[in-house]
């Protein structure tokens, strides 16, 4: 009896040792810079602002044979704001849009993926000045593959619209400001 205990220990261990073999865990690579979180929005309805995120940082982990399982995690530092105009980030980072010295930080974490061909819908709960709404994202599989340095990239992009006021952000720039548009890429470094 013990040694079919045995037996069924070594199997389920096989078994999930196999299972697991093709999931793979991702550190995003900001300290190379090869990831951005960047933002635009009409102004005015007469041109676009462009701005990005110079500091966050995350994990995802993504599996080729089930990419329905795909997670991620990610912490945005909203104090680092860059719209490449100073007085413009410092209303932008002010009480009226995103607080940053009450709500520092922004999170995303996901919840599900809805693979398709060469990419998905990613839904999860988006954090920012201290609201939580759930979001999707459109997700584009960018590629994957050994780096010049002996690891393993994979790569991501992809788009999502947050209304301002979901966010608690209400200020009145005119109908066509009224939404943000969200524009991510993604680069891991497999751990």
């Amino acid at each position: 009896m013990k040694l079919f205990k045995q037996l069924g220990l070594a199997a389920f261990l096989t078994t999930a040792a196999f299972t697991n073999s093709f999931a793979a865990d991702y550190v995003i690579d900001t300290e190379g810079a090869h990831a951005s979180i960047n933002f635009e929005i009409p102004h005015l309805g007469y041109s676009m602002l462009l701005g990005r995120f110079n500091h966050f940082s995350g994990e995802f982990s993504y599996d080729e044979k089930a990419p329905e399982k795909a997670s991620i995690e990610v912490e945005i530092d909203t104090t680092s704001l860059d719209s490449n105009h100073a007085e413009r980030d410092k209303h932008l980072k002010a009480k009226d849009f995103l607080y940053v010295s009450k709500y520092p930080k922004s999170t995303f974490i996901s919840k599900s993926f809805e693979p398709s061909e060469n990419g998905g819908v990613l839904k999860g709960d988006l954090t920012l000045k201290g609201v939580t709404k759930p979001i999707e994202i459109a997700v584009t599989n960018i590629g994957a593959g050994d780096d010049p340095w002996g690891g393993y990239r994979r790569g991501f992009s992809g788009e999502t619209q947050l209304t301002l006021k979901d966010f608690n952000i209400d200020v009145d720039l005119g109908a066509a400001s009224r939404a943000v548009t969200l524009k991510l890429h993604v680069e891991g470094i497999r751990k």
